[in-house]
């Protein structure tokens, strides 16, 4: 097949062809690096090269582990899970040598009430979404996680279920406790 065939093909049917095709691989990884590249960042609060390079060896693991995938599970949720995995392994690697790195909440999260173009509100914008990330930065990891994979990466509860391998259950217990948590964060801290 050529690259054009294969980019007709979902991503189940293309993750079955790249046992045998790296040009497959390539064609997934490149449908998911922008969108990996941005959980990478929310969810450790690296650089973007740090996060670059965790994006990186999660591809080379996920090549390596290709013939693992299970045709039943959504590709999404096998490659996000992956990713998750490298990322809070480098997240707590990282966590004992603390650099003060942020990361960019963006306009993804936050809906864009207006079409206008107006400074004041896209600085308000700005800063509500700063505001959210430094909340979001104070909660516990297991609540973080389950909010940006919610909220952010728009992924439904079977999804979230797959990615952290937790019964979908124990994902709208953590839901509700994550909501509750930023809730209570963000009476602590109003956003101005």
């Amino acid at each position: 097949m050529n690259e054009r065939l294969y980019n007709q093909q979902s991503d189940e049917e293309l993750a079955v062809i790249a046992r045998d095709d790296p040009a497959a691989f390539g064609i997934l990884m490149e449908r998911y690096e922008s969108k990996l590249l941005r959980y990478i960042m929310r969810l450790s609060h690296s650089t973007k090269e740090d996060a670059e390079d965790t994006l990186q060896e999660s591809y080379l693991k996920a090549y390596q582990n290709i013939n693992n995938f299970d045709e039943a599970q959504s590709f999404s949720s096998w490659i996000y899970r992956i990713v998750h995995n490298a990322t809070i392994s480098g997240w707590r690697k990282a966590k004992a040598r603390p650099h003060g790195n942020a990361t960019d909440v963006d306009e993804f999260f936050l809906v864009n009430i207006t079409a206008d173009d107006d400074v004041v509100t896209r600085v308000d914008q700005e800063i509500t979404a700063q505001n959210v990330q430094e909340i979001l930065n104070t909660m516990d990891e297991k609540y973080r996680t389950v909010l940006i994979l919610r909220f952010m990466e728009d992924k439904d509860y079977k999804e979230i279920s797959d990615i952290l391998k937790k019964p979908p259950g124990t994902v709208a217990t953590l839901l509700h406790r994550a909501k509750k948590q930023f809730g209570q964060r963000l009476t602590e801290n109003p956003i101005a």
